[in-house]
């Protein structure tokens, strides 16, 4: 049964999880009922992130435009255009053994494409979650349900994870931003 978490707690990953090796990301959500003649289209992103919080070069950034990191340990899954139909919209497959050791967290993310032009926040979306599969076994392992407090955010840091005394950790974060995709990448170093 997956450890299911609440805004701010942080959870091990790997020391209770001996072996665990490759964890896919999945990131879902619905759209409340909406009349603005647009779909949503939400894209889910990871942020390689070094010792000072920020990516160490524009690469380390992977999304719908660079769908795979250099080292081959973070692989996004596609881009769902709609987010229709049931389970994860979108997902980032993770190996921990394959992320280079200047990588001290990897931050998950999701932001609404052309927010501003269609008129879209957050606060029109619901049941938004992040959860942990193992990839090997296809157990969850960590879910977190956002919940529905956002109202003028188009970007949200959903969760991370990150080194801490040789293991990797998971920490529920759900700290909204305004300003979208561009918001995100200044905040993590990433040109625009």
């Amino acid at each position: 049964m997956a450890v299911c978490l609440t805004k701010g707690q942080k959870v091990d990953l790997t020391k209770g999880n001996p072996g665990l090796k490759r964890i896919l990301i999945g990131l879902g959500w619905d759209t409340n009922r909406y009349d603005g003649g647009h779909d949503f289209d939400l894209d889910a992103a990871a942020f390689l992130l070094g010792a000072s919080g920020k990516v160490q070069r524009d690469a380390d950034f992977v999304f719908y435009g660079n769908l795979s990191h250099v080292s081959g340990s973070v692989e996004h899954k596609g881009d769902n255009l709609t987010g229709d139909g049931e389970g994860d919209d979108e997902t980032i497959l993770v190996d921990l053994a394959r992320i280079p050791a200047d990588v001290q967290r990897i931050d998950f993310t999701v932001t609404i494409h052309e927010s501003a032009e269609r008129r879209q926040n957050f606060g029109q979306i619901s049941n938004a979650y992040i959860r942990v599969l193992d990839v090997d076994s296809g157990r969850e392992l960590i879910r977190y349900d956002l919940g529905e407090d956002y109202s003028i955010e188009t970007a949200i840091v959903v969760a991370e994870i990150y080194r801490h005394g040789g293991e990797w950790k998971f920490n529920a974060i759900g700290s909204g931003f305004e300003g979208g995709l561009r918001a995100l990448c200044q905040n993590f170093g990433v040109s625009v």
